[in-house]
Order: C-alpha cells, then sequence, then structure tokens
C-alpha cells in the first residue's frame, strides 16, 4: 500500500468540485510521548485516507499537530477513528469558524523533530506543566484587569491583520524567535503581573505558559482552544469579543473574520486592507498583504519585475527557476525590501 498521496492536488481539487460533498475543516493537537512516530504516522495515514481526510498533521515523540478537511459525511467515522486511540480519546477538536471546501489538497503525515519548533534545548523543560486554561468568560474577565498581560503567541504577519485589545504582539517571524524575546521583555514583571499566553487554536500558546512557568513566572494562564474556540464560544453565548480583525489561518482561506475592523495596511499602497495573497510568480512566492487596486496593477504579483515572470510562458517560467530556490525573502512574510520599494513605483 501506498502511503502518500496518488492524486495531485489540482486533480484533489477536480475530485472535490465534482462530488459537491460539504467538508469541513479542523484542528487538534495533544503533547504526549509517542515511542515510534513512524508506525503511528503510517497508521493514520491509512485511517484518514481511507476517509477521504485532507490536511496537514506533524508527529513527533512530543505529539501530535494536526490541520485538517475532512468530509462531513465522514466526520462521525473520523471522531470514532481517533477515540480508538487512546492518548486521543476525548481530545477537543477545534472547528473552523469559516469552512471551505478546498481549504486543503492534499493528506500529509510528516514526521518532526518537534510538532512546534521552538529552539528549546533543556532537557529539563517539561511542555505539559502548562499554565491555567481559561474560557472565553474568563478570558474576558481576567484580562479586563489592569495587572494582566496580555501576550499573543504568533507571527507578526498573523497578528498585523487580527489581535486582542491591548495585547503584546512580539514582532518575529518564526514562534522559536518569540520565546526569548516574550521572557526578556517581561522577566522584570514575572512575579507582579498576570500573563494571559493565546495564538490560534492553543498549541503555542500551551507550550509557552508551560516555557514562562519554567522560567520562574508565577501567575500564567493560557486561552483554551486558542482564537478559534474563543470564537465559538463568543458568537454561542453572546458576550463580548475582545478580538479585533482577522484570524490568520494556515490554510488556503488565509484567514477567518472575526469582527469588521481593518486593522492592516496593502503592503504596495499602504490602504485599508487585511487579504493575504501569494506573489503569482513561482520563483518568488512571497505572502503578502494587497488590496484589489494593486492586484489588478501588479497582476497579483508583488512587484513589476514578478509581474513581467509570471506573464511569461510557463515552460519559459520554469527554465528560469531551473537549479534555482526561493530566496529567503519569501519567509520575511510581506517584511522583504523588494516589496517595500513596490511604494515607490
Amino acid at each position: 500500500m501506498k502511503l502518500y498521496n496518488h492524486l495531485s492536488a489540482k486533480e484533489n481539487y477536480l475530485t472535490i468540485d465534482k462530488s459537491q460533498d460539504c467538508r469541513i475543516t479542523l484542528s487538534f493537537y495533544k503533547y504526549v510521548f509517542i515511542g515510534n512516530p513512524l508506525i503511528f504516522r503510517n497508521y493514520l495515514y491509512v485511517k484518514l485516507n481511507n476517509l477521504g481526510v485532507l490536511g496537514r498533521i506533524f508527529v513527533a515523540n512530543e505529539g501530535i499537530n494536526a490541520q485538517l478537511s475532512c468530509p462531513e459525511k465522514n466526520l462521525n467515522l473520523f471522531k470514532s477513528e481517533i477515540e480508538k486511540i487512546t492518548f486521543l480519546n476525548g481530545i477537543r477538536l477545534n472547528f473552523a469558524i469559516e469552512h471551505h471546501n478546498k481549504s486543503f489538497l492534499k493528506l500529509k503525515v510528516k514526521i518532526r523533530n518537534k510538532i512546534v519548533a521552538d529552539g528549546i534545548t533543556d532537557k529539563l523543560f517539561n511542555p505539559s506543566l502548562t499554565g491555567k486554561h481559561l474560557n472565553a468568560i474568563d478570558f474576558n474577565k481576567i484580562t479586563s484587569n489592569k495587572d494582566t498581560v496580555i501576550v499573543d503567541m504568533r507571527n507578526h504577519y498573523e497578528s498585523e491583520i487580527g489581535k486582542f485589545k491591548g495585547a503584546i504582539t512580539p514582532n518575529v517571524d518564526t514562534f522559536r524567535q518569540s520565546l526569548p524575546l516574550v521572557e526578556k521583555k517581561l522577566s522584570k514583571l514575572k512575579k507582579s503581573k498576570t500573563f494571559v499566553m493565546y495564538c490560534t487554536g492553543g498549541i503555542r500558546c500551551e507550550k509557552a505558559s508551560a516555557y514562562l512557568k519554567f522560567k520562574g513566572f508565577s501567575n500564567v494562564y493560557q486561552l483554551q482552544g486558542g482564537i478559534i474556540e474563543y470564537t465559538r464560544q463568543v458568537r454561542k453565548l453572546g458576550i463580548e469579543n475582545k478580538f479585533i480583525g482577522k484570524n490568520f489561518v494556515f490554510d488556503d482561506r488565509r484567514s477567518e473574520e472575526i469582527s469588521t475592523d481593518i486593522i492592516s495596511k496593502c503592503h504596495q499602497c499602504g490602504g485599508p486592507c487585511d487579504t493575504h495573497t501569494n506573489c503569482l510568480n513561482e520563483a518568488c512566492h512571497l505572502l503578502f498583504i494587497q488590496c484589489d487596486k494593486c492586484a489588478e496593477k501588479f497582476a497579483g504579483c508583488c512587484s513589476h519585475k514578478c509581474a513581467k515572470i509570471s506573464s511569461m510562458p510557463v515552460t519559459k517560467q520554469k527554465l528560469l527557476r531551473r537549479g534555482k530556490h526561493n530566496s529567503n525573502k519569501i519567509f520575511k512574510k510581506g517584511r522583504s525590501k523588494h516589496l517595500l520599494k513596490n511604494k515607490y513605483d
């Protein structure tokens, strides 16, 4: 049996269109010791592939991190399969606020050293010794206290389009950069303030809250289920929503609207905008924020140079890319100097 995708993303795209089945986007994670990640990885692939599940799963000795798209008709079967795994029995599933049939187009189950790259090397660190979990009601209550510090554990391109009111938003490209930065910035307050961590679905703030406790911070809390679960509870209970803007997501949707506020700007003209896109020049593929007018002006690209390349025949584009790799600017997520020059075109 082949334990990898038989169909390309394009073929799966057409298959989804043809079936017309509704799909549910969801995620879950669990910090738990997995003795043989390879065996577990292969088991998961077989079970989920049989159910038509698509998405991305990371498996490591420290646990599992999954973002998935499941046919709605197979959702109960999916839950049943997950519950057969002892350490996932009763796991909380984070269902997307906005579903999209094509949020994922392949099933990728990969083995990693860690399910969240954190840069932590101290063997005494235990990610299971986390801060206290807060539901939406308790989060709103505790963050109303003037002695509470709200910390966003996401990357800058995520918090740029949406965040909780009054939150500290580290100017970082990766999670591993944020941990030492946050600790250093807040170290003088570790005994006198209350700290509340949050992220998209809970996995990063769970490790971050454990890290702060490991570093001697006294009163540490985390938002249970992250922004996704918070929004679900806010809408269900009809309570105040303290999140402004959009929640960035790591699939083809790119974001979910939590409030109608637009807190970010187009990276090309500086006008109000919170729509992320990838440069259509495959040799660039930079992630950045682009308004409709600039999308038309630059033909969906980050520069006139990329637009010119993107307009070439595909065969010629492939020849230009041959033997080359995307430059590191792709990881700058809209902070590339190359992109900022466009403001003066």
